[in-house]
């Protein structure tokens, strides 16, 4: 579909109105509904002067970006780590863990292997886990932190090696290289960043602590059959401190449903194996409802004033109607498809940056629920692939 690509970020507005989001170091949120977590704080920490950060809340996913504060959901959150203190030591939860897995089948060698790697509940995970300094950032903030024009360059330079060995594993999953550049960028650097924490240890620490242990135990029951499976050895079962794994950073249940083998060899290594990672996301994307060969979105102008009822991902209209009222594409003209419908998204407000988004827009939030994220995925892989 020919309707333009999105400009570069290096052109847009830099007045900035108040419409924040607060960004907390966590990321379980989105993790608990079932997606990967992303791992774009851990890679971003480097653009930051605090000492982390992950983003946290909407409805699935996580990461920098989300829309409503949870200053009150973390001063409950502490109140209850204090109040639901264990009950057992740590070994006897291990010894449970233990008692759980073999139940369900899991080979005892494995077993012994993963829990060897966990003996107190790790301290590092639970100061992380619960500190979680808040602060507000604007879409501005966040698109000149997160997209750097070095990341761009990185990015191209990354793709001129990596191109034969994606486009047709992108291909093959129902995705493309731009979704998948965006998101492998955002979340490890593409590759440079994927978690240093051993997941077992992590996921065991957190279910232990007794605030969400229920998620936790389950996650990690889910990455004692990954570790059953044979993907991946214990000790090289990496993540971020919340358990998010790899260069995908999937949690283990989203790797057991979209984990994929991208080399053929029979397993799914999103630690090591770009093409497995780019088979993942390409497969997390594609059984989401990816359209191949159309837009997420683009950066557009606006003649007026839109209504804030007008705006928002949900706001369809086709793009006669859109320019009907006034926008057009970023460098003034009409659209190309007239009958294409797409939403108006402003982030930072009226007078500021807008952009037209389309169906993929929202699969992209269906891997982080946050239109900071969706933008920052869109733009990054646009500006690597088509340039």
């Amino acid at each position: 579909m020919n309707i333009q690509a999105p400009v570069s970020h290096a052109s847009a507005p830099t007045t900035i109105l108040p419409c924040h989001i607060s960004v907390r170091m966590h990321c379980q949120t989105t993790a608990e509904a079932g997606g990967p977590c992303c791992g774009l704080l851990a890679y971003a920490l480097s653009f930051f002067p605090v000492k982390g950060l992950v983003l946290t809340v909407l409805q699935r996913r996580h990461l920098l970006a989300t829309l409503t504060s949870v200053a009150g959901s973390a001063a409950m959150g502490l109140s209850s780590a204090r109040a639901q203190a264990p009950a057992q030591s740590y070994g006897a939860f291990l010894d449970s863990v233990r008692t759980q897995a073999l139940a369900q089948g899991l080979s005892p060698s494995i077993i012994s292997q993963a829990l060897a790697l966990t003996r107190t509940p790790n301290a590092s995970v639970l100061k992380l886990d619960r500190h979680q300094p808040e602060f507000t950032l604007t879409w501005a903030q966040y698109r000149d932190r997160v997209l750097p024009e070095s990341r761009f360059a990185k990015g191209r330079s990354v793709y001129a090696a990596q191109q034969p060995v994606m486009s047709p594993v992108s291909a093959r999953f129902g995705c493309d290289d731009r979704a998948v550049m965006g998101i492998w960028g955002l979340e490890s650097g593409f590759g440079a960043h994927d978690g240093t924490y051993s997941v077992i240890d992590a996921l065991a620490t957190l279910a232990y602590d007794g605030r969400r242990s229920a998620f936790f135990r389950n996650e990690l029951m889910k990455a004692l059959q990954i570790l059953n499976d044979g993907d991946i050895s214990p000790a090289a079962m990496l993540g971020s401190y919340a358990g998010a794994m790899g260069q995908a950073q999937f949690m283990p249940s989203a790797y057991l449903r979209y984990a994929a083998d991208g080399d053929g060899d029979g397993k799914r290594n999103i630690w090591t194996s770009e093409a497995d990672v780019f088979a993942s996301i390409a497969n997390y994307l594609g059984k989401s409802g990816w359209q191949v060969n159309e837009p997420w979105g683009q950066e557009v102008t606006l003649a007026k004033v839109l209504d804030k009822a007008e705006i928002g991902r949900t706001r369809q209209r086709t793009l006669g109607e859109w320019m009907a009222l006034g926008v057009r594409r970023a460098d003034g003209g009409a659209f190309s498809r007239r009958d294409v419908k797409g939403a108006v998204v402003q982030p930072d407000g009226p007078g500021t940056q807008a952009f037209m988004v389309y169906r993929n827009f929202n699969v992209i939030r269906r891997y982080n629920p946050s239109d900071y994220y969706a933008l920052g995925v869109g733009l990054l892989g646009t500006g690597i692939v088509s340039a």
